[in-house]
Parts: structure tokens; sequence; C-alpha cells
């Protein structure tokens, strides 16, 4: 029984202290590949390091996340650029919109999500999409920019029926994590009725902690938490959800 968690910030400060044993931990509970989405320029040093120590177990998004998106996001994005040229990434990630941090750069969230999904169309990559509050935003620059190599995961879903709905319509996937597993989240009866085929772990570690530690630092061992809640909101074994899950997250990022 293996899992992939398709999500993880692993290369954050918050796991300097212990960073080598968080990763092991992970691979000793059946979690053998963490996905790392970037951020932006300040951590992808950290985050390709981390890779390098762990090639065969940690793999690398690239992107600009919206909250990192201010007046000189163009020059950010020429990085982005230039690491795709590169090569050695799954996907770009994680990009979107994010209105509930801060509102005052919206307009070039915009500009740059767009960018990014043509980026990753020209390199035939997968895209990690970060909607919070802003799913009516984001869908509509999807469709605009939809093609069939346009692929990806909506990062962290907690939308409604209807948003799973438009995003299948899509083609893309919906990541889940922690909040399945919050007692009054409600998720557990909107996934209830999404196949499992368009579904993928990830932990969004250290955020997002699963029940019973949530409140605590997120890791990637905790994936087994979010898929023992999955099977039973499903009402299957845990190892069916490992192996469509994996499956699913094996098929989008191509590894």
């Amino acid at each position: 029984m293996k899992f992939i968690d398709t999500h993880t910030h692993l290369y954050l400060d918050n796991f300097d202290a212990d960073r080598d044993e968080v990763v092991k931990n992970a691979i000793d509970n059946n979690v053998p590949t963490m996905i790392l989405p970037a951020i932006d320029s300040t951590t992808f040093d950290t985050m390709k390091s981390l890779s390098g120590n762990y090639p065969n177990n940690c793999l690398t998004m690239i992107g600009l996340h919206p909250t990192s998106v201010k007046a000189d996001y163009e020059k950010e994005l020429e990085l982005v650029e230039s690491e795709l040229e590169k090569g050695g990434y799954v996907a770009v990630g994680e990009i979107g919109i994010d209105l509930y941090w801060d509102k005052t750069f919206v307009d070039e969230q915009k500009k740059a999500f767009r960018k990014q999904l043509k980026l990753a169309k020209r390199h035939n990559l997968p895209v990690a999409i970060h909607t919070r509050d802003s799913f009516n935003d984001i869908y509509p620059i999807i469709e605009e920019e939809a093609e069939d190599n346009l692929t990806g995961v909506f990062h962290c879903f907690t939308g409604n029926d209807e948003q799973a709905h438009k995003i299948i319509e899509l083609g893309f996937l919906m990541g889940i994590g922690g909040i399945l597993t919050f007692k009054n989240s409600g998720l557990d009866k909107v996934v209830k009725n999404i196949s499992m085929e368009y579904l993928v772990l990830e932990t969004d570690s250290p955020f997002l902690t699963p029940t019973p530690y949530r409140g605590k630092r997120n890791q990637s061992k905790y994936i087994n938490y979010i898929a023992a809640k999955l099977a039973d909101v499903k009402g299957v074994r845990i190892e069916e959800v490992a192996e469509i899950t994996t499956k699913n997250a094996q098929k989008l990022f191509k590894i």
C-alpha cells in the first residue's frame, strides 16, 4: 500500500530542525513520493535542495503562488520560465488566485495565472491550482485557456457539488486534504458523490493538519489519516483508496 502526497511544503523553515526525519517517517509510513509545490523565488533554492537530497522521493513543481504576486510579478515569472526551460519539474504550481488574504494585486494575480497556464501548455505539464475564495474568478480563465493538454488539480478542494461537477467537466482532478477529517467541514458530503477517479491526496503540510493532530504541524506521513477518512466516506478499504489515488497522481504528474 503506497500513497503519493501531491502537495507538501516540506522545504519551509517549519521543518528546518527535523526535515530528514520527516521525509524518512513519510517513506516508512507508506508515503514514498512527495510532490513539492513552489511559492516564489525566495523558496526555489531550498525546494530544489530537498529534491536533490531525495531525488526519488521529493519531486518538484515550479510556479508563482498567488499570494506572492506583487508589482514585480513579471520578474518572478521570468524566473519560473527560466526554470521550466531547464526541465525536471512535474507540474506548474502552485498557481491561481487568492482573494482571502489580500486583494491589492488581484488584476496582477489574474495575469500571472493566465501566463502560467500558457507556460504549462507550452511545456506539456499539469498545473496545481490555488483557489482560496476565488473559484468564480479562476474557472472562466481556465475555460478560456482549455486545450487538450491543459490538465491539473484543484489543490485543497473544499467546494460544493456544482463546483466539483465543473472541475470534472474540465478534465481536472481535486486534491483532498486534512479538511476532509474536520468534524463540521461538510466536505465529506460533497466527496461522497465524487468518483475516486477524480481525486488525489495531499497534506499541504505544514498546514491543515488532519484529525487527530489538528492544531499541530502537518507532515506527509499524515496522508494515512486523510486516506482512512476517505475510505470511510466511500465505504471502501483503505487499500483501494491507496491504489486509485496513487494511480491518479501517477497519471497526472507522469511519474
